[in-house]
């Protein structure tokens, strides 16, 4: 191993072998492994693992690290044992005592692991059915199988989502309910980043210590497009990327058994009318899932806005699916605690897995991939007299497009050269989202640092 200097950063080569899903594979699973690296999925593989090896970054430019690192390369070597992952110019702070950290090394190889499964399983030539809601479901359920994430045992998971830019306050208030959920044996799933992303798993991951809990799950779920933005936080110890945001969502709701919201910007808005979109579907209607918006008591306001949104948009019928709670981490644990042990309930009564929630209902409109054009971002459809999970739907792909705008750098591209995306609707419903947004860049909820100039347009 040796180490070079860069102009202004400290980066080595290393040479490292995978465990976990790659220590063992036959010389043809290997072939298509290195097949499938050296190909078109390269440059994608290299941004993905260079956001996991500047993990605890503070910056949300997916440009930033590809910037500081422009030498950086990866590459994935045949082995007949398996594959040896060579990295070249790799970021020091990756490394203590020539070292890869292990953690880190960890999270490397979940990136290869995933990409390369989408490459080769959900490929052209693969035959994989994702024109359909059931095929699109197996692939979401084969990628979780193949990171080894599905585990036996009663229900105990809780997805966390919330913003990647928070104050302080509201982050050590994540942490507390964090706290909280770990000393009742409750795991944790986030987004996998900085901010609401971290601050759960920090907590918890104190209470299980005090609880002894000998393997507690940290799951951290993103996508491609994310993950430059928000690298993973170095708790996590089992990271997911899903091909999509589409199948990213459909993961966090297949797998968790209840759901807290904590403060966030436009990717949490997101979450939330993906998951009320579901939920206020007929088919759904009688699926027990425990949601519950919560954070101090000076993001009051903040969850007042939300409840205000959502009322005009989906209608009162929305309210019924989450309860809020301000202030009171102990308080947030307890009614989860009691929610999940519903779920498992109503797993027992329909006779579906406790790994995987097979019975929600996600149609095909919710699977779909959107990709935030500024012709599809105009043409979205906001305006009342439509069914409430159809109209929530197409409110998920307004935010997802800003999302983009902000933090993705296909979507950061288009603005740079088409301008900001223009969003339609019905007048009182655009000025409702419009003092939403606005409310968001306020309070610095759209990026961790700068000057935010929005990638957006609200249009009557």
């Amino acid at each position: 191993m040796s180490e070079t200097a860069s102009t202004t950063l400290h980066v080595q080569d290393a040479r490292i072998y995978p465990r976990g899903g790659l220590d063992i594979l036959s010389r043809a699973e290997v072939a298509r492994l290195r097949d499938a690296s050296a190909g078109g999925m390269h440059e994608l593989l290299r941004r993905c693992a260079l956001a996991v090896l500047t993990s605890g970054s503070a910056s949300d430019d997916p440009r930033a690290a590809r910037d500081l690192y422009p030498d950086f390369d990866i590459q994935v070597v045949q082995r007949d044992r398996g594959v040896r992952i060579d990295l070249v110019n790799a970021p020091a702070m990756a490394f203590v005592d020539g070292e890869v950290i292990r953690g880190v090394a960890e999270l490397l190889f979940a990136t290869v692991r995933d990409l390369a499964w989408t490459a080769i399983e959900l490929g052209e030539r693969c035959g994989a059915d994702l024109n359909s809601s059931a095929g699109i479901t197996d692939a979401v359920f084969g990628l979780l199988r193949n990171a080894r994430t599905l585990k036996p045992g009663d229900p105990n998971l809780v997805v966390c989502w919330g913003g990647h830019s928070i104050s302080r306050e509201e982050y050590l208030y994540t942490k507390q309910v964090g706290y909280e959920l770990g000393l009742r044996a409750l795991d944790i799933c986030t987004g996998c980043g900085p901010g609401a992303m971290k601050g759960p798993m920090k907590g918890a991951n104190i209470a299980h210590a005090k609880q002894r809990q000998r393997r507690p799950r940290y799951i951290g779920i993103t996508e491609p497009g994310i993950i430059a933005a928000e690298s993973p936080n170095p708790i996590v110890n089992q990271l997911i990327i899903m091909p999509d945001i589409e199948k990213r969502l459909e993961a966090f709701v297949r797998l968790g058994h209840g759901i807290i919201v904590f403060p966030g910007g436009v990717g949490t808005a997101e979450e939330i009318l993906y998951l009320l979109g579901l939920l206020l579907r007929e088919e759904n209607a009688d699926l027990p899932l425990p949601l519950i918006f919560t954070g101090p008591h000076v993001a009051a306001p903040y969850f007042e806005q939300i409840d205000r949104f959502l009322r005009l948009t989906l209608g009162e019928a929305a309210t019924s699916r989450y309860e809020i709670v301000v202030g009171d981490p102990a308080a947030v644990a307890r009614k989860m605690s009691a929610g999940i042990r519903k779920v498992r309930e109503a797993r027992i009564a329909h006779k579906d897995s406790f790994y995987f929630n097979w019975h929600l209902d996600i149609p095909l409109d919710f699977q779909r991939p959107f990709v935030p054009t500024h012709e599809a971002m105009a043409a979205l459809d906001l305006h009342h007299g439509r069914p409430a999970s159809a109209l929530a739907a197409d409110l998920r792909r307004a935010f997802s497009g800003i999302v983009a705008g902000n933090v993705k750098e296909d979507g950061m591209r288009r603005i740079e050269a088409h301008g900001p995306f223009e969003i339609h609707g019905a007048p009182d419903m655009m000025q409702a989202l419009d003092g939403l947004l606005r409310a968001f860049v306020a309070q610095r909820r759209m990026k961790i640092a700068g000057e935010y100039r929005p990638c957006y347009r609200v249009v009557a």
